[in-house]
Order: C-alpha cells, then structure tokens, then sequence
C-alpha cells in the first residue's frame, strides 16, 4: 500500500471524527523524503504542524496544571509545543530559573561568578521536564524544547564557554533522546547571533546534543523583526527546519524561506500574540491571526505556532482563556487543510493562478498597504496550487475580487468560499465550474464575525479531498 493511500484511508476515520487526532502520529518527526518540503511521521503520514507556545510551562506550572493545559490543547488539535527548559526573565520564570517547587536547574556556579555551571544540573529538576514530555506523549504532542533560549540565557551560554555548552548539550541528548516526541528549537530573540562568541555557545549546545541524539531535528530562532533560521550560515549543517520569524507580514518571511531551501521546510515560529501588542503591530486581534495563519499555509509553510499572552507566561487567570477566539479559529483552518492536500500544494509566488486583485506585497516592515499602516489593512492574496491542478485555494484578507487561471485546474471545479470564522462554506453560484479560460470570484461581503477575510477552495472533482471518497470531511452549508 502506497504512503498515499495509507494518508487517505487515516484521513477518513480521523476527519470524520471532527480533527486530526495528533495521537495517531508515530514520532519522531523527520523530513520527508518525497517530500522534503514538509514533515512526516515515522510512517510517512504527512505532519502539518499547529502549534502553541507555552514557553514557561515547565517553570511556571505545577505538573497536575501541566496535565489541564496538555488535555485542553490536545482536544483542540494541537500537535505540538514551544517549550523552553530554562526560563528566567524575560520569558517570566524566577530570577534563580526555578521550579514552582523550588527546584534550581544547577548545583554550582562558575568560580567567581554568579552565572550556573551548566555541567552541573540538577536531576530532579530535569525529571520535572522528562515527566511533563512524557505527559505531552500521551497526548500525541510534540514538544519543541528549546535548551537554553537566549533572550535570557544568553549570557550564562557566554560565561561558559563553548566546552561547558557542549557538554550541557550532551546532558541533554543522552538524557532525552529515548524521547520520540522531541523537536529541538534553540534560541529565541536571539538578536546579537552574528557576534561569533555568541553564535558558538549555542551552536555548541545543538551539536553537544546530536552527538548523543540523532533522531531528532532541530531548529533555531534568530531575530526579530524578520529573520529564518538559514540566514545564519552556522546553523545549516545543523537543522533540520527553517524557522520563519516576524511580526510583520507573514507570507514574505514565510516565502523568503521556502525559497532559501528546497530541502529544508519552513515553518512560522512566531508571529502576533493573541491578546498581544508590540510597538508598531495591530498586535493579536482574530482577524490579524487569521491573516497570519492562512497567509502561512498558502505560502509554501509545513505549518505554524500560535501564541497567547496567557498561556507563554502563565499570568494569573490563564485557565479561563483556553477556549479564546484565536485558538477556536486556528482550529477552523487546521482542519482546512488536514482535509485536502495541504502537503502538494505550492505557492503561487508568479500570480500564474490567481492572475489579478491579488492587492500589494509588502517585503519589509510593518505589513501595511500603500496608504495605510495598519497590519489588519493589508490586502495582499496568497494562493496556492497542487501541480496536478486538483486543489486550488486563495486567501483573501480584505475581501474583493480576484481573477484566476481556470485552466491551471484538472477538471470541472467545485468552487466554495470558507468562511473562517465560522467553520463554514458558501457555494458559488454555477458549481462546478468549467477548467477553461479565466473567471473572476468575487467575496461573499462581511463573514459571520463581520470581517471582509474569506478563503476560496477550488477542487477539480474533489481530488484535492485528503480522502479516500469525495464529500467527507466537512458538511456543506
């Protein structure tokens, strides 16, 4: 039975269940090999990455909260986490990087100096960790384990020395490399890696931990604003997956680093917080996060990581926004995409699909249009295409009227708009729809949130369905 099939008849049974169970992944992760574009499971099943980031988890919660938060996640579809096993400030752990418990990371600081010795860790501290990793497997959820993130550790990294972070690193991957739920994501704001001091510290933790663990992939965080993991040379022999970082637009970092490399994926580490805003952004309201996921995933990305201002620092009060409108609509486009064949499509970077009214491509800087600087103005389309012309989709920020390609389609089309707010679908008018010539789609108006954002699916008689028959997965509306 081909890798295919084996993903459509998974398909079936998990979508008609309302989601893609994360359970049901045999981890770890790898690149795929027909694919190298995208992630898979250890039997090929394509691996689209949904991701939180509860960076303090381990620090900030209690191993009983740790379990509430996991299940809550769990059921909500995600697959995986940024977690960071030391936390201090700024990433609002402890001044001493200490558990709820009490428990220190290390035993012993450098002669003369207030900064750990990361060669002495302490073992009770790092059961905490392997226990709450071993929770997250039950759960069928990755956990990208960042080591030693540098917008606070930086500086310990410095006092030691590039041995002692070798030697912190090999800790590490003898320590965890029986874990199969284990993504290694290094950095963090890591702002100065062009200083070479810097940069060999923590690389030396990354290739302390491949020395005793091979099975698992790693990546790393550089700079705000805009950066990927590969615009750092020193890390390409390293990772395994290119971090897109920005708090800008997300389709050109995210294209920037589907482009630097064809055999490294490209995922959005982080973009806007829900709940959150930084200096010049209109910050994490649904409509902006929404712009940001489906802008990801129509630009060539193997998946993304949401935030929540709650849940990365565990503020006061965090259990009760679990179910918050971000959460509920990533969840809506997920569940797009896990249905149809997210992992063949390619992005449109030529407009040879969707041909006009794909609006302005912002590069750099805030992620305005000509007139205006408000991110939740940007009116630029992403769109996508699987080369068998099966599946087409286009997301429209701003509403409006595009112009696509027909002919680039297989078939007869199915033409529906999906409303991302609301899970749902609106057919168009005359569907299915002739493959030939040109046709333009015009937007339904205001969504059931009363945004102008909609997503247009196209399938050539539903080939683009993830599944062994054609109609399943969502209802029609």
């Amino acid at each position: 039975m081909n890798t295919e099939h084996r993903w459509h008849i998974l398909a079936v049974g998990l979508i008609l269940c309302g989601a893609l169970d994360a359970a049901n992944y045999t981890y770890p992760l790898r690149v795929g090999n027909a694919n190298p574009r995208i992630l898979v499971d250890q039997n090929d099943i394509p691996f689209l990455m949904v991701g939180d980031s509860p960076h303090s988890v381990f620090s900030n919660l209690t191993s009983a909260d740790a379990a509430v938060y996991l299940a809550d996640r769990a059921k909500r579809g995600i697959n995986c986490l940024w977690v960071n096993m030391l936390c201090i400030r700024p990433v609002e752990g402890r001044p001493d990087g200490s558990l709820v418990d009490g428990a220190k990371p290390f035993t012993a600081t450098i002669a003369g100096t207030t900064y750990y010795d990361l060669t002495a860790p302490n073992q009770a501290y790092f059961d905490h960790i392997a226990e709450v990793i071993e929770m997250a497997a039950k759960d069928g959820i990755v956990m990208m384990s960042d080591p030693l993130e540098t917008a606070g550790w930086l500086p310990t990294a410095v006092a030691n020395g590039p041995a002692r972070c070798r030697a912190y690193g090999r800790y590490l991957g003898k320590r965890y490399k029986d874990f199969p739920n284990i993504i290694w994501l290094h950095g963090n704001d890591f702002q100065k890696w062009n200083v070479p001091s810097n940069d060999a510290v923590i690389t030396a933790v990354a290739n302390g931990i491949k020395e005793e663990d091979a099975a698992h992939l790693h990546t790393v965080e550089l700079n705000y604003q805009a950066s990927t993991s590969l615009d750092d040379p020193n890390w390409a022999p390293i990772i395994g997956l290119n971090l897109a970082y920005t708090y800008y637009a997300t389709y050109a970092e995210v294209l920037h680093g589907y482009n630097q490399s064809a055999r490294v994926p490209v995922f959005m580490g982080e973009a806007n917080f829900e709940y959150e805003r930084n200096g010049d952004e209109d910050g994490g309201t649904p409509h902006v996060l929404r712009m940001q996921e489906y802008w990801t995933m129509l630009s060539g990305a193997a998946g993304q990581l949401y935030g929540n201002k709650y849940m990365w620092r565990f503020l006061p009060g965090w259990k009760d926004y679990l179910e918050s409108p971000g959460i509920v609509q990533l969840g809506y486009m997920a569940k797009l995409f896990q249905a149809r064949k997210w992992f063949k499509l390619a992005p449109d970077q030529r407009h040879a699909f969707v041909t006009a009214g794909y609006g302005h491509f912002i590069s750099t800087g805030p992620p305005a249009t000509a007139t205006t600087a408000r991110f939740a103005d940007n009116d630029y389309v992403t769109a996508a295409l699987t080369p068998d012309g099966t599946l087409g989709m286009a997301y429209l920020p701003q509403g409006g009227t595009i112009t696509v390609a027909m002919s680039k389609l297989r078939t007869r089309v199915t033409a529906r708009w999906f409303d991302p707010t609301a899970n749902s679908f609106r057919t168009i008018a005359g569907s299915p729809l002739s493959n030939h010539g040109t046709r333009q789609f015009i937007s339904p108006g205001k969504n059931s949130a009363g945004d102008p954002d909609w997503v247009l699916v196209l399938e050539a008689d539903g080939g683009g369905r993830s599944m062994a028959q054609p109609g399943a997965g969502f209802p029609p509306r």
